[in-house]
């Protein structure tokens, strides 16, 4: 696996494009406490400048947890794709109504009351550090390359990894 860094707007548009990908990641809050808090979150949106929203419940521990520390860890796994994503940045909870009715969608009202609910609220995450793992090729070419390298002893290039730096 090569190493390959990114900057500024390359970074931000790998990160959408593999948090738009895997869609769903597992927001890690409260990081100075054992055992860690976290839950499964589904991508609602990554913006031009690289911020990754959220819909969530307004009275969730999660929301209590990012009003009292706004770090958070986002961890993206795409095994399908073998594409993986690490975001560690700060949140914000938004109550913004406007932002709430542009990232709702009719897939949402399974966790709340239409996007009028008085609970809902948006996530924002505003990366900080991150980093990547992604495959350049579909699944059988990987499976074959890492045949190859177990048969051969050699390495083989199966992709990309490294630092995003927005």
């Amino acid at each position: 696996m090569s190493t390959k860094n990114l900057y500024d707007d390359k970074a931000r548009e790998k990160i959408k494009e593999i948090a738009k990908d895997v869609d769903y990641c597992m927001l890690v809050t409260n990081m100075d406490q054992k055992p860690l808090s976290a839950i499964p979150m589904a991508t609602k949106d990554v913006d031009d400048h690289g911020a990754i929203w959220f819909l969530s419940k307004g009275d969730s521990e999660h929301n209590r947890n990012i009003e009292k520390d706004k770090d958070v860890q986002l961890l993206y796994s795409g095994t399908s794709e073998k594409e993986f994503l690490s975001v560690y940045g700060e949140a914000f909870i938004e109550t913004n109504r406007e932002v709430i009715k542009e990232l709702y969608s009719k897939v949402d009202n399974a966790w709340f009351d239409g996007d009028n609910d008085p609970n809902i609220t948006a996530i924002k995450v505003n990366p900080v550090e991150a980093y990547y793992w992604d495959n350049k090729d579909n699944k059988m070419v990987t499976m074959f390359k890492l045949s190859m390298a177990a048969v051969t002893g050699k390495n083989q290039d199966i992709g990309e990894k490294g630092k995003l730096n927005v």
